[in-house]
């Protein structure tokens, strides 16, 4: 089943089955659909699209160098560089590679990206530690069941709140722990023709582990999960991305612009906010599934 296809399949499942369940439907995509081919496309002001159909990477204009999030699955640099080159951008000008969280499919791509365009990549203290393993953290509730990549040594570690600066864009990191120890979120202002709007890259909240992992025994770690859903639902946030685009109906909002120009359909001060209960409710189901499962 192509990918657009399988989104709105998802889509309904996360309308009547829990949400762990929608989530795990995610989660079993199959790479080359995750990876299938995007054009890429300006999303607001100096922010663009530029990862493949099913895994986001975004792009940040700061005049004074590119900032990009997320660098998708070791296959997807490839796709990643094309698209940055076909904006017009050159590839040597990313000066910094920041991660949400340090899964292959969202930093399996990295590596390569770093080396093609010597970049800076950074990410949270928990985040770089992964990264550094190549996934393969024993703290990661998905440890043992998700795929390593190639690791990425000498990263950066950003602290929570910290305010980056490059050119004229500040960047803000949000720790927000839960679908992995070190998951972080990123936000910043994109303007265009005067007007300034709130961008939230909001990182994956679903609670995925590997078989044998119980979240009901970590309670601190769903302490930090529960505190992590907080912090995303705060954020200043009026166009909202995910990793996962389907995950917050990115694609069906892109679908309702008029124009490439139209941003009103991406606009919605509440999305965050929205995001993190929907979470929310995922994590609570998922702790009484397992508190019944112990019964």
């Amino acid at each position: 089943m192509h990918l657009r296809l399988l989104a709105g399949a998802i889509l309904a499942l996360g309308l009547i089955l829990p949400g762990a369940r929608a989530a795990q439907a995610v989660r079993d995509i199959p790479h080359s659909e995750w990876n299938a081919p995007q054009k890429p496309f300006r999303i607001y002001g100096n922010t663009w699209y530029v990862g493949p159909y099913g895994l986001s990477s975004v792009l940040v204009d700061t005049g004074q160098g590119l900032a990009l999030f997320d660098g998708g699955l070791p296959e997807s640099a490839t796709q990643i560089e094309a698209h940055i080159r076909a904006l017009g951008f050159r590839v040597r000008d990313v000066k910094w590679i920041l991660n949400s969280h340090a899964h292959s499919d969202h930093a399996g791509g990295i590596a390569a990206l770093r080396a093609a365009s010597g970049a800076q990549v950074l990410a949270s203290a928990a985040g770089a530690h992964e990264l550094e393993l190549g996934g393969a953290d024993p703290g990661d509730p998905q440890y043992g069941s998700a795929p390593q990549y190639k690791p990425v040594k000498q990263v950066r570690v950003v602290r929570d709140g910290e305010v980056l600066q490059l050119g004229r864009v500040a960047i803000t990191a949000h720790y927000t722990p839960g679908h992995t120890p070190g998951s972080t979120s990123w936000t910043w202002d994109a303007c265009e023709g005067g007007r300034c709007l709130h961008m939230a890259y909001a990182d994956s909240l679903s609670a995925i582990a590997a078989p044998g992992y119980r979240f009901i025994d970590h309670p601190a770690y769903v302490a930090a999960f529960r505190k992590g859903l907080a912090t995303v639902a705060a954020l200043p946030c009026d166009i909202l991305v995910t990793p996962h685009p389907d995950a917050s109906g990115f694609w069906e909002k892109v679908a309702q612009r008029k124009s490439p120009t139209d941003v009103a359909p991406l606009v919605d001060s509440q999305a965050c906010r929205n995001y993190a209960a929907g979470a929310a409710k995922n994590l609570d189901a998922q702790l009484a599934k397992e508190r019944a499962g112990a019964k």
